[in-house]
């Protein structure tokens, strides 16, 4: 039998020869295939049957191009993706984001991700992830709608209730996915359940739109319970101003913590007297303007531009990043340990570069990766599937009391499974593990497929 590492540096060239160019990609797959040797060393059917390679490359990749008419009547072409990436565990499930950054890899990334961060809910979900290029900022509500039924009109075709379930990521809210939905509507039929994220007047869930944040805060809160402490009084810094941190804030100060900045692609803030949410939410929910007006309704507070927050000069306990991916290098990792910070909880997905992970663990900071930490999000959406097949809602306090115990399990999940295959508290390695063994379990079972 070939040896197990041998068997993932082959793997490794083979990848890097086929996907050159999908850099984000790459990333993502070499965070996961530098944690799961020891699991493989244990478990060598898998080297066997050459499972990880089935895994990494996606069931299919749907790329199409999306035509839409601007206000001043020009027709505006963008691409549109989506990738099924694996549907060992249920239909595909993931988000879809519009931002001028999305690519190939940028989805191959997220989708790739979506499967384990979706296993370790134990909810019957697999992975999958889609978005566009189309930036939302600066549009209007008419090019949004109009661009939204575009996008639908070709992803409805691959997608359904017991099939693929989309949701919503970076610049697509309750506003786009009420389109999306209107769009799947007219064309399909009434199917309740082919999109979560749904505004609650038309079979959303409670509790959805706060979910990633809150569950962010109670897999840190956990985290911190388990030895024998908690987020009171604790100093927090949280990257980006959007739904994520806005609902990550508002869960940390309920608990205790005092939270002291955020951010948006603009610059960061810095409140000594504690962020006042109300301001982020009216300047970002509301007018949907920049963090720096923050100061104008704050004047104690200090605006920082075009630079990022995690190179602050600022003493804190806990860095939740929420923006976007790789937002921590290597020297803002340096930073954080310069500045006090003792847990890292990704409210994002793969905020932190490799090298900049190698830099937490080399100094004892606890690192609470994305596919675990921001699981919250896609579990609510998983119980808002379970919702619409019911055709009964639930309560906001029984959405929030099960999304609490989800992200108990999967916090007590990445601590066990770490124990057992790597080091302790290697929450990295006990996530990746974890989803992991729970997929090829599933899809040996099923023939490999």
């Amino acid at each position: 039998m070939q040896d197990v590492q041998s068997y993932l540096d082959e793997l490794r060239g083979k990848l890097e020869v086929k996907f050159s160019n999908q850099t984000e990609f790459l990333q993502a797959v070499d965070e996961f295939l530098s944690t799961v040797a020891p699991f493989l060393e244990k478990n060598p059917e898998y080297v066997e049957k050459n499972l990880l390679e089935m895994l990494i490359i996606p069931e299919r990749i749907i790329e199409f191009r999306v035509p839409w008419m601007a206000d001043n009547g020009a027709w505006c072409v963008n691409t549109g993706y989506r990738v099924q990436y694996n549907s060992a565990l249920g239909p595909f499930k993931g988000g879809i984001r519009f931002h001028p950054t999305v690519n190939q890899s940028i989805i191959k990334f997220l989708g790739f991700e979506q499967i384990f961060k979706n296993s370790l809910t134990q909810l019957p979900i697999g992975g999958g992830k889609g978005g566009s290029d189309f930036d939302p900022k600066g549009k209007s509500e008419g090019e949004v709608m109009r661009f939204c039924q575009s996008f639908m009109q070709e992803l409805q075709k691959y997608i359904g209730p017991s099939l693929d379930v989309p949701a919503g990521d970076i610049g697509v809210g309750g506003r786009e996915i009420g389109y999306l939905f209107g769009e799947y509507k007219r064309l399909n039929g009434y199917q309740t359940g082919v999109l979560t994220g749904k505004p609650v007047s038309f079979w959303g869930s409670l509790a959805r739109t706060e979910a990633t944040g809150y569950g962010l805060v109670y897999f840190v809160n956990h985290l911190l319970m388990d030895q024998g402490d908690s987020l009171a009084d604790k100093r927090v810094l949280v990257s980006g101003s959007g739904n994520v941190a806005i609902y990550a804030i508002q869960k940390a100060q309920a608990l205790g913590a005092k939270v002291y900045g955020c951010s948006d692609s603009s610059g960061y803030i810095i409140d000594e007297d504690g962020i006042d949410l109300a301001v982020v939410k009216e300047i970002k929910e509301v007018k949907r303007g920049r963090i720096s007006d923050y100061v104008k309704l704050r004047p104690n507070a200090k605006y920082f531009e075009k630079e990022n927050i995690w190179d602050v000069n600022l003493s804190f306990d806990i860095a939740l990043p929420c923006a976007t991916q790789n937002e921590i290098s290597e020297a803002s990792a340096q930073n954080l340990v310069k500045q006090g910070v003792k847990i890292v909880g990704e409210g994002a997905n793969m905020p932190t570069s490799m090298a900049a992970v190698e830099v937490l663990k080399q100094n004892n900071i606890f690192y609470c990766p994305g596919k675990a930490a921001n699981a919250g999000g896609v579990s609510v959406s998983a119980l808002e599937m379970a919702q619409n097949s019911q055709r009964l809602p639930w309560t906001f306090e029984e959405v929030d009391q099960k999304l609490e115990a989800i992200m108990l399990s999967i916090y007590e999940t990445c601590r066990d499974t770490a124990a057992e295959y790597a080091e302790p508290m290697d929450l990295m390695a006990g996530a990746n593990i974890a989803g992991f063994q729970r997929v090829a379990t599933a899809m040996v079972s099923q023939g490999l497929v």
